[in-house]
This record gives structure tokens, sequence and C-alpha cells, in this order.
């Protein structure tokens, strides 16, 4: 990446991978946005995605391999001469299906295992911010549910509630009064909703301000900025609702002048890639950094290790650069 970071894009690879065999791991819209737009490059020869979806099928070829079936997956890549492997979700990229590609020899797009836990543990990514003053709201962390209820009593409200582990987007329970974090507690913990991804909760104070989403792309070394982009995540009018995982997205986000991205990027990104690394996470890929702008500044809600869906699909659409050669340099390093 180094020599174009004043463009904002990653080294350029152009004759190094004519004619690559692609896979694009996911069945979403944003595994459909990475399809177009790595299907234009014209380094791109064949282009496969699992398990895919019907529109997926219209510039890919979509494969009956389910996103979780990571022996399927390696087989798959094996028996198909398969170049280069996007993973789109989460679920992968957290059970190791970038580690077990670097194993095999087959190049692919996101962080390790380690590093995926970024997302994979919410309260470890707390942690991490408390090590290294990175902003973010004050939490607590617990495994026993009534200990997690008394820290409520002493908070007080409003106050939100999140599931520790991978819950699609749907873990986390903003709670206006205690009443509603002691039913959030329940249902996390003692109804088991989201099974083990609720075993464990963060309990943090509810921030103040508007929130927006922000990507950066990561060789291991350096990071460079994206573009910005706000998803309609609230299921009813008023933002009363709870969250839904994302209903569309516009980008840019007005929020984030280039003032407040420098201080994202110095206050947040890069003190984070660099903890990462020294307790033994080098990241690759990319990271979406889910931010609360606030009359303080940016303040860390929490991190996702992908391209955000729906945030994606309008990100794609404004790609000035080719796809695969931006993906392919995060993945080389």
């Amino acid at each position: 990446m180094d020599g174009l970071r004043e463009q904002g894009i990653p080294k350029n690879t152009a004759g190094k991978n004519d004619g690559m065999k692609v896979l694009v791991i996911g069945s979403g819209g944003r595994e459909h946005a990475l399809c177009w737009a790595i299907a234009k490059s014209p380094k791109c020869d064949e282009l496969y995605c699992a398990p895919g979806n019907a529109g997926i099928d219209q510039v890919a070829v979509t494969v009956s391999i389910a996103a979780d079936d990571l022996d399927g997956i390696m087989d798959f890549v094996r028996d198909n001469g398969v170049d280069f492997v996007v993973v789109g979700p989460e679920g992968p990229l957290v059970a190791g299906l970038v580690d077990r590609l670097e194993e095999a020899g087959v190049k692919a797009f996101g962080p390790s295992a380690r590093a995926a836990e970024l997302e994979g543990s919410k309260g470890l990514t707390k942690d991490l911010c408390a090590k290294y003053s990175i902003p973010t709201a004050d939490y607590a962390r617990f495994d026993e549910p009534d200990a997690a209820k008394e820290y409520i009593r002493v908070k007080g409200a409003p106050i939100v509630v999140k599931a520790d582990g991978l819950a699609a987007g749907k873990g986390v329970i903003l709670c206006r009064n205690e009443n509603e974090a002691y039913a959030a507690i329940d249902h996390i913990m003692t109804e088991a909703a989201f099974g083990e991804a609720g075993s464990e909760v963060v309990i943090e104070e509810m921030l103040v301000g508007e929130e927006a989403s922000f990507f950066a792309l990561l060789d291991g070394k350096t990071a460079l900025p994206m573009v910005t982009a706000q998803d309609h995540k609230t299921a009813f009018d008023g933002d009363e609702g709870p969250n839904t995982g994302g209903m569309g997205a516009y980008t840019p986000a007005p929020v984030i002048t280039d003032a407040m991205a420098k201080r994202i990027m110095d206050e947040i990104i890069t003190p984070t890639i660099r903890g990462a690394a020294a307790d033994g996470r080098p990241y690759k890929g990319v990271l979406y950094a889910g931010l609360m702008i606030t009359e303080k500044g940016p303040e860390l809600i929490e991190y996702n290790v992908r391209f955000g869906d729906p945030e994606c699909q309008p990100m794609m659409m404004r790609l000035k650069s080719d796809a695969l050669e931006m993906l392919l340099a995060c993945a080389e390093g």
C-alpha cells in the first residue's frame, strides 16, 4: 500500500493475477455487491459464490455450500483451483476460515480467527479499548444474570445490554428504563435467545449523538480509510424500535467531515490495530467501526471484522479502483 496513501487506494497489483479464479463466501446483499464489483475486474477469469442467492447468480456461479461449511469450502477451493477467497460474513472468519486457507497456500481477504475476535467478543474489544485508551462507553462484563442486574440497579437507565458473541446484528438491546434492562438480561442469559453468544453480556452506558459507520482497509501494517456510510438501523420511526441489523444505507455519512475522519483514524483505528498487533492479533482485511459522534468526539460502539450489510452495497457503487486489486492488496500485505 505504500506510495499510494495520498490516493486512498492500495498498491496496484496489475499484471500479477490475470485469469484468477475467485470465490466469494456469503449469501446477502453485501456479497452481491462484492460479486458485482469483482466481476468487473479484468483480472477475474472465473467468479464463484457460496452459497450465493438469486441475484448473485446473475454475476457469478453460485455453489451450494453453506458459508459455515468450512470443510466443504476447502474441498471446493482445492478441487477447482481457486486462487483467491473473499469472506463476506463474520461467522466463517471467527471460525478460522482464513487461517485454513492460508495454511493451504490460498490467498484470502479477511482477518485470522484471533483478529476476528474483535467482533467475536464484544467484551474483548471493550477490554482492548480500556487497555489502549480508545474512546468508548463505560462498561462492565458479566457471566451471571443476578450480578448483571445488580450492576443495572446501581447504574440506572438508560443503558445498553449486549450479548458478548455473534448474534447476527440483533444482540444489542437499548434499554430506556431498568425494567427493560432486566428483561434484556433474562432474554439473553436466562432464555438463551442467542445461544452461546449470550453466555456473557456487556453492559455499557448509552452514548448520545449521531451514529455512523467508518471503514478502513488493512494489510497487516498500513491502514487506509475508505468512504463513510450510515445505515437505517432501528425498526420504527424516530429511532424508537429494536435494532434490526440494518435496513438500507447511504454514503457518505455527512457527520464525518475530513477533520472528524482524521480524529477517527488517530484516536480509534490506529491505536486499535497497533494494540491488536501487540496482543498477537495482527489484522488484515476491512475493519468496520460502528461509531457514535458525541459532543466529546468519536467514540467506538463496536467493531465488525467485515464489510457491513447494507453499507457495502452503496460503498461498492462508489468504488473508483479495481475491487479485486484492492482486496488482493490487503491479503498480500
